[in-house]
């Protein structure tokens, strides 16, 4: 079966998949072009996994198209797979097997060998920092180290579309940042990669992010445009008890939300102007006092609650689209 490079290479109308009375997606429609990184955001449960096992032709939407490389994802789930990587959320290795023998297996299986499979395996050497460590078992390694291995052996047949499925889900920070650098340079040459991902600032490396909500779409935008899109204001408050104020902050009139970051508040309100006061007013009342008020620029996080607090009808503040 031939497949279409002219068309995007991801195209999804009105997905569907249904267990029973529960809709896990419900009518999501979005496109992914040639050498994009687009990001799936929300929370468990929101339907990312589903999506991604849909298009990989793990499960059969209850409704709705998709096709991926040209290939309807029913209909033509045997040869979509020839032309996908996959990684799961889940480790995808044989811990029990060292890492040259997860690669030779992967690459056995997509039908490489020979010298291609010599350039490919040094390839996954290399990009994964694990020269020199061919013999190490797969369960002996750091978890990042473990990641960009499966990365690695999902990319061993070079297929033009990659979907990774929470793949840094436990990884630490600077793991996460060597895994998003992989991510990027393999889109620059051209793959189109979809992620799906609940960590917001890895959210922000995505060309553009899909930001789902209860198997809905809420949003489809770059990151840019999705802060662009939270009007009411956002304060950053310290106090010396923040898990208190937060408590004493929830629900107070002209807040619409209160949360921890770190060690201080995040605070949105319905009025910029008397931003400060409402803040100070609020936490007097049940004995705080605010040590630091300050304005700050909304992050994907707070365009994330912002967007799904409209989309559940709940009234914007003054000036919100």
């Amino acid at each position: 079966m031939t497949f279409d490079d002219s068309r995007d290479p991801i195209r999804v109308r009105n997905l569907t998949k249904r267990f029973g009375p529960f809709t896990a997606v419900d009518r999501v429609s979005f496109d992914v072009r040639k050498g994009e990184v687009m990001g799936f955001l929300g929370p468990n449960g929101a339907g990312k996994t589903t999506i991604i096992k849909m298009l990989t032709g793990l499960l059969a939407p209850t409704s709705g198209t998709g096709t991926v490389a040209g290939l309807d994802i029913e209909s033509g789930r045997r040869w979509v797979r020839r032309r996908i990587g996959y990684m799961s959320q889940r480790f995808s290795l044989y811990t029990d097997l060292t890492v040259r023998e997860n690669i030779d297996l992967f690459a056995g299986l997509h039908g490489i060998a020979g010298r291609t499979l010599g350039d490919r395996r040094r390839w996954i050497l290399q990009v994964s920092g694990l020269a020199g460590e061919e013999r190490c078992l797969a369960e002996t390694l750091p978890l990042g180290w473990k990641q960009r291995l499966a990365l690695g052996c999902a990319m061993v047949h070079e297929p033009p579309i990659l979907f990774l499925d929470e793949p840094t889900s436990g990884v630490d920070p600077l793991a996460r940042q060597r895994f998003w650098d992989l991510i990027d340079a393999m889109a620059r040459e051209g793959t189109t990669i979809l992620v799906s991902t609940h960590y917001m600032e890895e959210a922000a490396y995505c060309h553009r992010l899909a930001l789902l909500n209860r198997g809905r779409l809420a949003a489809l935008d770059t990151p840019g445009a999705l802060r662009g899109r939270v009007a009411d204001p956002v304060f950053e408050v310290r106090t010396n008890d923040a898990p208190r104020a937060v408590e004493a902050l929830a629900g107070a009139s002209g807040i619409l939300d209160a949360s921890l970051f770190g060690r201080a508040l995040h605070v949105t309100l319905r009025d910029a102007d008397r931003g400060k006061e409402t803040i100070r007013e609020a936490l007097a009342g049940v004995g705080h006092e605010a040590r630091d008020i300050r304005r700050i620029r909304p992050s994907l996080e707070h365009a994330f609650v912002s967007i799904v607090r409209v989309g559940r009808g709940q009234k914007p503040g003054p000036g919100s689209g």
